[in-house]
């Protein structure tokens, strides 16, 4: 879309001398980069030839890694008005992200952040060839750097890289304990229905809850640190999410009483490729499939071995950048998937999988018949190929999302953070998938494996269909997402001309 095209949806301000200059800080985490980088993109493409510029804050070892796994740094050098920076994450070099190593990156990052955005905002007047920042568009988790604005000047949007749903399960932490609903009394307790959070009532059980909120302690840190961060998204200019209105409209409505400023613009993945489709400029990388922005490895051949099997007759099988098996968990999931009798395609990422007990070598005979695991795939290919039938996931919002855009059902199995109020909704709200939270029995994975090829098939396809088709109209010119997207890249077009004012 050129930039002319957007005038006439600016609102009447005489247009800046100096294009915008945006700059975008993630969490230093996978999924949170990944949804960061696509956000980044399509604000420059959407914006057209001499738009707004961008820079982009990457950890150090995210950048690495990301320089050695993708095509990154390739196709963001045709954009001329992007830029990466990078900043330490306070961690130690390889250190596996956990909860508790998180909330050590996010706190040092507090401590940090001011002298990093002062060095982008104010750099020394030979050392840059880019405008002055118009505003900074920053993860939701680190919400601290909204003060930070407020001190120099300039305007901060929120990024919450999560659900709606999962937002507004955090946004309601203080109403739980008022009423008396959190803390938890123990596992025992999981199963109550909560009553306190507007339009979750009659479904939404303890268990449903984000894994930070289902505490037995209001003292504990994460809980904390995740209530303060989530409340103070009301300060910012705006909150931008990656759903669509269709999807999760009754939390929209939960949702914007109190961030007003609520720009709705996924599935980022689709709205991405469609842009990228319709201009021409979607590079490929060396080996011949889409780019990506991941932080390992992508093992291409798992495509090939697709390629060899029949229509939706695979299980895809990927548990997300974070879990880590307990105990007996990667056998139950195995024996599970081998008993179903169903071919599978499973991620399984170092890191992730425990030492291997003495039964694998009967499993691995299973896996060469009908099974392929490898390190890392490249997922989005994998959901839109015509041999994956379902998909056992994580839960986590870009899987869940890029699952519905594909039109894939789901099994869901939640680890951390909102993962399990997105089960929640896939189950029992969007009705695309069954919920497995809480079991890790090979006897259920089996049933459940077998409802999701078989049993109940044709009516969790035909609901992901349904809503996949709404995700498509969601980013197609006219749809919800489209205009969301068109509004937030008019409302920073405008805080850059000399009124600043942005008016809805």
């Amino acid at each position: 879309m050129a930039h002319g095209a957007l005038t006439s949806l600016r609102s009447p301000w005489p247009v800046p001398a100096r294009p915008p200059h945006v700059v975008i800080f993630p969490l230093p985490a996978q999924g949170h980069v990944n949804t960061m980088l696509r956000l980044a993109e399509l604000l420059i493409l959407r914006s057209g030839r001499n738009g707004l510029c961008v820079t982009f804050l990457n950890s150090e070892q995210n950048h690495l890694r990301l320089l050695s796994f993708t095509d990154a740094a390739d196709r963001f050098s045709e954009h001329p008005t992007f830029c990466f920076k990078t900043i330490s994450d306070g961690l130690p070099p390889e250190a596996p992200l956990s909860k508790d190593t998180i909330l050590e990156m996010m706190e040092y990052l507090k401590l940090t952040a001011r002298d990093v955005i002062a060095d982008v905002i104010a750099p020394p007047p030979t050392s840059s060839s880019l405008p002055p920042v118009t505003c900074i568009i920053v993860d939701g988790a680190l919400s601290f750097v909204i003060d930070l604005g407020e001190d120099i000047g300039v305007p901060v949007f929120v990024f919450r890289t999560i659900s709606a749903c999962g937002f507004w399960a955090y946004f309601c932490m203080p109403r739980l304990v008022e009423a008396g609903e959190l803390p938890i009394q123990g596992e025992d307790d999981k199963d109550r229905l909560l009553t306190s959070i507007p339009a979750m009532e009659g479904f939404l059980r303890c268990r449903d809850l984000p894994t930070f909120c289902q505490v037995t302690d209001l003292s504990d840190a994460f809980f904390r640190y995740i209530e303060d961060q989530t409340i103070r998204t009301s300060q910012a200019r705006g909150l931008i999410l990656n759903t669509f209105d269709a999807l999760e409209e009754s939390m929209l409505d939960q949702i914007r009483p109190h961030c007003p400023n609520l720009y709705t613009v996924g599935p980022l993945n689709t709205h991405l490729r469609s842009i990228q489709l319709s201009t021409g400029s979607s590079p490929v990388i060396s080996s011949g499939g889409r780019s990506s922005n991941s932080l390992w490895k992508e093992d291409r051949s798992c495509l090939r071995w697709l390629d060899m099997q029949p229509e939706r007759s695979v299980v895809y099988v990927s548990f997300g950048s974070i879990t880590v098996f307990k105990g007996k968990e990667l056998t139950e999931f195995w024996h599970g998937l081998a008993a179903s009798k169903f071919r599978f395609l499973w991620v399984m990422r170092p890191g992730s999988v425990p030492d291997q007990d003495e039964e694998d070598d009967e499993l691995r005979a299973v896996t060469r018949e009908r099974g392929c695991i490898v390190e890392w795939a490249p997922q989005e290919e994998v959901l839109a190929h015509p041999a994956i039938g379902g998909f056992l996931t994580h839960s986590g919002w870009n899987s869940t999302i890029e699952s519905i855009a594909a039109g894939v059902p789901m099994v869901c199995w939640p680890y951390i953070a909102e993962q399990p109020t997105n089960s929640r909704f896939v189950s029992e709200v969007w009705k695309v998938g069954m919920d497995m939270k809480g079991s890790c029995d090979r006897r259920v994975i089996e049933r459940m494996v077998g409802d999701l090829m078989t049993g109940r098939r044709e009516e969790l396809a035909t609901t992901a269909a349904c809503m996949a088709e709404a995700a498509a109209e969601a980013v197609s010119q006219g749809g919800s997402s489209w205009d969301s997207m068109n509004r937030l890249i008019d409302d920073i077009w405008t805080m850059a001309s000399p009124h600043k004012r942005v008016d809805h």
